[in-house]
């Protein structure tokens, strides 16, 4: 696990990694038994798997002396004067998670001056990683091996496969990506979205909402920019990090970079 073909690795990044299976681990344990479900005062669920692999990865991470901005802990903001902090998901996906899809992730990023320079997301269920160091490349860990992974170099709509929510997806966004000419559409959960996008098994992510929050992006920002891709909101303006407001106001695209600025170019029509 640790042999990771990046020759110049920091050492956050083996103590991301350590945090990513730690949290895995458990929430697989919870997620094959009973487990208790309560609902957060913005009517999210949360479950016992997202707070014990908070738990975990919290002190895994606080050996680092960083601060942690994590979905599931108070942000007491003191984070906003530093140059380098945590960001984490410590269950993306909690939704699929009680619908027993499969389809839920551990997100953890290291941000330096707004910007992730490193990501980790561990899929729990099928044993893979995703990680990504800034200027060193993006991986995936499954069967006991580290691949290289890239996106792909598909530059026509109608050729794009596209992966959005399963949860969440608006007639707003499915009339976007039928107007677009993108007829190939897969619904999947979580940072999974993006890991497809990093690894070549589709083009393109776009959703409109004002719902999704720093932690749900940090670590694949990092993964797909690694990976030759691109983040960017629906505008195509590009996204910082430990910023007070921890909401993308106007949506998040994610694509292999090639087909990008097509898409923000009808996004925009349509404003």
């Amino acid at each position: 696990m640790n042999n990771i073909p990046i020759s110049n690795k920091i050492p956050e990044l083996d103590i991301a990694i350590k945090a990513a299976q730690e949290a895995s681990n458990v929430i697989l344990e919870i997620y094959q038994k009973d487990y208790n479900t309560y609902t957060k005062t913005d009517n999210s669920p949360v479950t016992d798997a997202d707070l014990k692999s908070n738990k975990i990865i919290n002190e895994i991470l606080s050996n680092t002396k960083y601060s942690i901005l994590s979905e599931e802990d108070i942000d007491d903001q003191s984070r906003l004067s530093k140059d380098m902090i945590w960001i984490v998901d410590p269950l993306d996906g909690t939704s699929d998670f009680i619908d027993k899809t499969g389809e839920f992730t551990v997100m953890i990023a290291l941000i330096q001056n707004k910007k992730p320079i490193l990501g980790v997301i561990a899929w729990p269920t099928e044993k893979i990683l995703f990680v990504a160091q800034k200027n060193c490349g993006a991986f995936r860990y499954s069967n006991d091996k580290w691949d290289k992974i890239l996106v792909t170099k598909i530059d026509e709509l109608p050729k794009c496969r596209t992966v959005g929510s399963r949860h969440h997806l608006s007639e707003k966004e499915k009339k976007f990506i039928k107007k677009i000419g993108i007829e190939d559409f897969t619904s999947i959960g979580s940072s999974l979205k993006v890991g497809k996008i990093s690894s070549g098994q589709a083009e393109a992510y776009i959703t409109t909402t004002n719902k999704m929050k720093e932690w749900d992006t940090a670590a694949s920002y990092c993964i797909v920019s690694e990976a030759g891709g691109k983040m960017t909101d629906m505008l195509g303006n590009d996204l910082t990090y430990n910023n007070k407001n921890v909401h993308h106001q106007n949506g998040i695209l994610v694509t292999n970079g090639l087909i990008h600025d097509k898409i923000v170019e009808e996004f925009k029509k349509l404003e």
